[in-house]
């Protein structure tokens, strides 16, 4: 059973889907959720709280996800390329995501609070929340540092008589192939033309020398 605040965002969510953020009010979403409006307040504080919570849990999210397909059975291709096929299919199927990850923000998504003191809330989830959400270049920084920790396991190749990696150098390359896939998350290949994220994906890790890892 979700929590208070699962059920919060969850509605916050929901409205999100019919209106624009301006037109959501707090009073529909507790009522949405089941709750009162005080505990709404006691979760987040307010509309702009509310807000941040929910960038925050794209982030999150997206980062979640990551971490599931680089879970995913397969070499460190198979794993790179589930997790660029992921970060499309996210930034396509849900407005926040693609909003933190690009910065592009429409009717739909609440925008990042910019400056202002800091926040201490009684909430721990709020607390990391009004903390604010890493930025788009962040966002994708911290998506290929994990990939390249994962992929990194699987070691040179003894056959190929490669040397040891460059973890830097792993992670740079595995951030280049997430803005790819973020890429033709907002742009798609043409149909028909036989160009898309998983084929370049391979493209850019395997090169002409062979894989990276």
């Amino acid at each position: 059973m979700p929590t208070a605040r699962e059920a919060l965002l969850d509605a916050a969510l929901s409205a999100l889907a019919t209106r624009p953020w301006t037109a959501v009010r707090m009073v529909d979403v507790a009522a949405a959720a089941g709750v009162s409006r005080q505990t709404l307040h006691n979760e987040f504080g307010g509309k702009d709280g509310l807000a941040r919570a929910l960038l925050r849990d794209a982030a999150d999210g997206y980062l979640a996800g990551v971490e599931r397909a680089l879970a995913s059975d397969g070499g460190a291709t198979e794993k790179l390329t589930a997790t660029a096929v992921w970060t499309v299919r996210a930034v396509r199927a849900n407005a926040l995501v693609r909003g933190v990850l690009t910065g592009c923000w429409n009717e739909r998504s609440p925008r990042p609070a910019r400056g202002g003191p800091p926040l201490l809330s009684p909430v721990p989830a709020q607390r990391r929340a009004d903390a604010g959400t890493p930025p788009p270049a962040e966002l994708l920084r911290l998506a290929g540092e994990r990939a390249a920790t994962v992929l990194g396991a699987f070691g040179p190749d003894p056959a190929a008589r490669r040397p040891p990696y460059d973890p830097a150098a792993l992670a740079a390359r595995c951030e280049v192939v997430l803005r790819l896939a973020l890429s033709y998350a907002l742009v798609p290949a043409r149909p028909g033309t036989g160009r898309g994220p998983v084929p370049l994906v391979r493209q850019v890790l395997e090169g002409a020398s062979g894989p990276v890892v």
